[in-house]
């Protein structure tokens, strides 16, 4: 019920609006001076809201004619001197031209994306290079009340929760409350795991515990009270048999990040939710985040939905168990350091931005979680993973990040560092794959230039 998707799926053909959107861009940069799009961001400071647009406002002012000097003579022959125009009132300038025409094609992409994939709801946020944001939402947060999706919409980001809680963990390691090559039963001597388990392996997948949540049972206790309140304990019962002895194979488990989220409970002295706050989203100020079930919800909070079949026409099913949690409560609190968090897209993105140019950790220790990468690769992990941080390249660009789904949610977040540029996407249902969302902005986002044969062929 809570796991990460294939980053990659299959590229596909037939993305015609994809298509006219990069002929548009094309014909843009010509007009105004637009070079690479991937380059060019929102005015400073603008988080623009979906849809959002504005005439260019400036339509020059014709001169007027004066009165003739009154210090020349009647019936001088001197020369009429120039009128003086009126004031112009200030346009757009080129930046916010430039920002405009993107925000217009980003925009048509998300609300054919949302369309195509048959989703309810979904708020995108991308980070420029220069730190502005452009978010960008389309359809609803609440079918049944036509509710809308807006900027400061959140959503249950599952998996993507991972990053937090690892994030946490190494924090305590930077401090040397945590020794990452110690045994997890250093911390948990009465947790019912290996020995030999590393609180490395827990935090990269290599321990070969069992994943609690891929098993049918778990599925059925709880869907069958959703408003009920799960406690770890409650959950690791339905943890099965390890898939290899510690440190000889990789398979993502969610069951590591359980165990890591006690982990920093005890070494911190207070809740997983407590520590998160104080340590990691107070200090970046990201106040549309919060673990669910545990602290208040800090924004609205969109439902999350199911479908009985994979047909883009197939009603929506709201998930809501009435208790403010989403998808609802039960399958929240057994996620817990596993995938209980919720927020807005944009603070998504700008934590992935923080967290990996080593705004959070600091440069050691963003190194060693994006390091883990190497030391999982002898075991050909299905997505290459390191600390809790997928990376791979998504055509030929090296990216960080991760990807997340809870019934009813899906979610990615992906760090360019060669270009600068962060993406997250958050969608409301648990049947399309969001990766397929970031290929549609990346088409836009990286184009490879064109020639525009309209001016060529002008003069």
């Amino acid at each position: 019920m809570a796991g990460h998707t294939d980053p990659r799926p299959g590229r596909r053909g037939g993305r015609r609006v994809a298509a006219a959107a990069t002929a548009l861009v094309g014909v843009l940069a010509c007009a105004i001076g637009l070079s690479t799009i991937a380059s060019v961001p929102p005015p400073v400071g603008a988080i623009v809201d979906a849809g959002s647009s504005a005439a260019p406002d400036g339509a020059s002012v014709g001169p007027a004619s004066g009165p003739p000097d009154a210090s020349l003579p009647s019936g001088s022959l001197a020369p009429t001197p120039a009128p003086t125009p009126a004031p112009t009132p200030a346009g757009p300038s080129l930046a916010e031209l430039r920002a405009l025409a993107l925000q217009g094609i980003l925009q048509r992409q998300l609300d054919e994306s949302r369309e195509r994939l048959g989703i309810p709801g979904l708020s995108v946020s991308i980070v420029y290079r220069d730190g502005t944001t452009w978010t960008g939402v389309s359809g609803l947060a609440d079918v049944a009340g036509s509710v809308p999706v807006e900027t400061d919409t959140a959503f249950a980001i599952a998996s993507v929760s991972k990053t937090y809680t690892a994030a946490l963990i190494l924090a305590l390691a930077a401090d040397g409350a945590i020794d990452l090559d110690a045994s997890a039963k250093r911390y948990l001597p009465d947790a019912a795991i290996d020995a030999r388990i590393t609180v490395r392996q827990l935090l990269d997948h290599t321990s070969g515990l069992d994943d609690y949540f891929l098993h049918p049972p778990i599925d059925r206790a709880l869907q069958a009270e959703p408003a009920a309140f799960w406690s770890v304990r409650r959950t690791l019962r339905y943890v099965g048999k390890p898939y290899f002895a510690p440190g000889t194979g990789w398979k993502y488990s969610n069951t590591n990040y359980l165990y890591l989220g006690l982990i920093a409970e005890r070494v911190s002295g207070v809740t997983l939710a407590t520590a998160l706050r104080d340590r990691i989203l107070a200090p970046h100020g990201f106040d549309g985040t919060w673990y669910q079930a545990v602290e208040e919800p800090r924004r609205p909070l969109a439902h999350g939905y199911r479908f009985a079949s994979a047909a883009r026409g197939a009603a929506p099913i709201d998930l809501s168990d009435g208790t403010g949690v989403a998808p609802f409560t039960s399958v929240v609190t057994a996620a817990a350091g596993a995938g209980s968090i919720a927020a807005t897209s944009s603070d998504v993105a700008r934590w992935a931005r923080l967290l990996y140019t080593g705004e959070v950790l600091g440069p050691e220790m963003t190194a060693r979680m994006l390091g883990g990468v190497l030391a999982t690769a002898g075991y050909r992990p299905r997505v290459p993973y390191g600390l809790g941080v997928q990376a791979f390249s998504i055509d030929g660009r090296l990216t960080f990040g991760h990807s997340g789904r809870l019934l009813g949610f899906r979610s990615v977040v992906r760090h360019f560092p060669g270009e600068s540029l962060t993406v997250a996407v958050l969608t409301n249902q648990s049947r399309a794959d969001p990766a397929l969302i970031v290929d549609d902005l990346l088409e836009i986002l990286f184009r490879a230039d064109r020639p525009c044969h309209a001016c060529q062929r002008a003069g």
